[in-house]
């Protein structure tokens, strides 16, 4: 398998990284130009791993093409581009519709839009993707596993749920600034967040039943979890959080 990366940014890094290190026989890559630094540091380190002169030359050494660039230059970037009808675009856009994307890779044969993410470094990004594709499922598959939901327009929630991660993080950040100033050493209290927290994520990744179980499993009533959790719920903290995915819904939707 061969795959060619138009977009050298984080998620370009992390997919290249996970289809490479540590692989007996892995897959070739091609990378564009555009963030030479990015693609220098991938070659060197990875065998498989090549820097190609320009975006088409990208497209003439691959069938498998993965779009990452920034949407507002999305446009620019495919018309400027000769696509085959053999090719596959595989697009890392968030918000950017099947439809619009085919018209500006004509003819590319296939087009499939997914929502791969940073774990994909360490094969463990659960990839969603729209439509079903078998290159497209190969790829993702190799680093973490996909889902497909059962309609295009249903991908924007899931790239809605993604747009929660630095809010995640600051939450992190706040309960660790509160140990501070409660006295506990700065790195302690990183080190001790970040460290719970990182075990809850694992009891999440293993467990098969609702996060409402999972929710229950972790509080005992009358116990400090619960008054928390009724604490933020009084406060109206999960209204808020809807309110703020559904203008993300609203956004993606009206690209």
């Amino acid at each position: 398998m061969e795959y060619g990366f138009v977009g050298a940014g984080e998620i370009t890094a992390a997919i290249v990284e996970g289809l490479s290190k540590d692989i007996t026989d892995p897959p070739s890559v091609f990378l564009s130009p555009r963030s030479r630094s990015v693609g220098q540091e991938l070659s060197a380190r990875f065998a498989n791993v090549e820097v190609r002169d320009s975006n088409q030359a990208v497209l003439d050494s691959a069938t498998t093409i993965v779009l990452a660039v920034r949407p507002p230059i999305a446009e620019e970037v495919l018309r400027d581009l000769t696509f085959r009808p053999d090719h596959v675009l595989i697009s890392a856009l968030a918000g950017v519709p099947l439809d619009r994307l085919r018209d500006w890779a004509a003819p590319a044969r296939e087009v499939v839009r997914s929502i791969p993410l940073p774990p994909a470094a360490r094969r463990q990004s659960l990839t969603a993707m729209y439509p079903d594709n078998p290159e497209a499922r190969a790829l993702f598959d190799s680093i973490g596993g996909s889902v497909v939901p059962a309609d295009e327009t249903d991908l924007d929630v899931f790239s809605g749920a993604t747009a929660t991660f630095a809010a995640h993080l600051d939450y992190l950040g706040t309960i660790a600034a509160w140990m501070t100033d409660q006295g506990i050493e700065d790195t302690t209290a990183t080190a001790f967040t970040s460290h719970i927290f990182g075990q809850l994520g694992h009891s999440l990744v293993q467990q098969s039943g609702s996060l409402e179980t999972l929710t229950g499993k972790h509080m005992t009533p009358g116990g400090l979890n619960e008054q928390f959790l009724t604490d933020l719920r009084t406060n109206g903290v999960p209204d808020t959080v809807r309110q703020a995915l559904d203008g993300i819904l609203a956004r993606l939707r009206d690209q």
